[in-house]
């Protein structure tokens, strides 16, 4: 039978509030983006997967189907493999079908309902393998459960392009706090979000089906529900555009009248068009994404790409 344990390490109200307050204050307001993903976040981001404008993720995925013999190859046997934003677990299936004999398994993830659901459907299709599913944070410091089996190295996976959600100083942040828990020989196999043209690119964030206005949303829909808010979400409006001379997509929420908002005993005011900056999704070249894994203490080994050379799947090593 599969080995199965659950650790819930995820933030507590209080940090949520406190994360709330403290963007808000802000001169450019701002709320954090791993905000969106509670239940009903994580079932909107996998519908906003499926759209015709948003490529990343089914390109991500041709391009490990395509190149799945050399990136398994990459792992080895009786590797651990770590996954960051382990969400349905959609992604990580590819590497299970093709890897005979894997260690076990750490899928991580905020959303403790949608992670709990992907690894019983886990258990049911992979009944021999080792799952210690985290339920946390990973923006913040992890500590991995205590693992009783034997492997040989260990391999943390962070598809979808996540990494580019988080400022070039946070994205490091996390590549080292990654790397501290490597060792030699130990690996990084990371979707990475390529340059592209702009068009492309806004599409992909303002889907005709307003699946993603839904989602950014979303963050205000939680603070009214944990947090005692009082946010009008229709007196907000989705907006994502490109920032070209910092390469990423920022989305806002757009305060479409003046207003004052309460979160608790907390009050925001809004003008008219003041905005509040809910997430940015960073493009990279390979070797800007490669010069900034250095930095961390990685090197890189492979990259991997579609035809158009839209995303990139990289596989990096420490160095010695």
């Amino acid at each position: 039978m599969t080995e199965i344990s659950f650790k819930n390490i995820k933030p507590e109200q209080d940090v949520f509030f406190r994360d709330v307050c403290a963007g808000l204050s802000r001169g450019q307001k701002s709320l954090p983006s791993k905000y969106f993903y509670d239940e009903t976040g994580s079932e909107l981001f996998t519908k906003i997967c499926e759209t015709p404008e948003y490529y990343p993720t089914r390109t991500e995925l041709d391009i490990m189907r395509d190149n799945i013999q050399p990136i398994v190859c990459r792992l080895g046997e009786e590797c651990l493999l770590i996954e960051y934003g382990s969400g349905n677990g959609e992604k990580v299936r590819l590497l299970l079908e093709h890897c005979d004999h894997l260690a076990g398994f750490i899928p991580i993830d905020i959303s403790d309902d949608h992670l709990k659901e992907a690894v019983l459907d886990l258990k049911r299709d992979y009944p021999e393998l080792k799952v210690h599913a985290l339920f946390a944070d990973f923006t913040r410091e992890l500590h991995l459960p205590e693992i009783d089996f034997p492997f040989r190295k260990r391999v943390v996976y962070f598809p979808g392009s996540t990494i580019g959600n988080f400022t070039d100083a946070e994205a490091l942040r996390m590549l080292k706090a990654m790397h501290s828990f490597l060792e030699t020989g130990d690996g990084l196999l990371i979707g990475i979000d390529l340059k592209k043209d702009v068009d492309i690119l806004e599409r992909a964030y303002n889907d005709n089906a307003g699946l993603t206005a839904r989602f950014n949303k979303q963050v205000l829909v939680r603070i009214n529900d944990e947090l005692g808010g009082d946010f009008e979400i229709d007196q907000f409006a989705h907006r994502a555009k490109y920032n070209k001379s910092k390469h990423r997509i920022e989305m806002h929420l757009v305060s479409l009248r003046e207003q004052t908002v309460h979160v608790r005993d907390r009050e925001f005011r809004f003008a008219v068009g003041e905005t509040i900056h809910t997430e940015n999704s960073h493009k990279y070249s390979i070797a800007d994404f490669a010069a900034l894994a250095a930095e961390a203490g990685f090197k890189i080994d492979e990259a991997w790409t579609d035809e158009h050379r839209l995303f990139g799947v990289l596989y990096f090593t420490q160095k010695v």
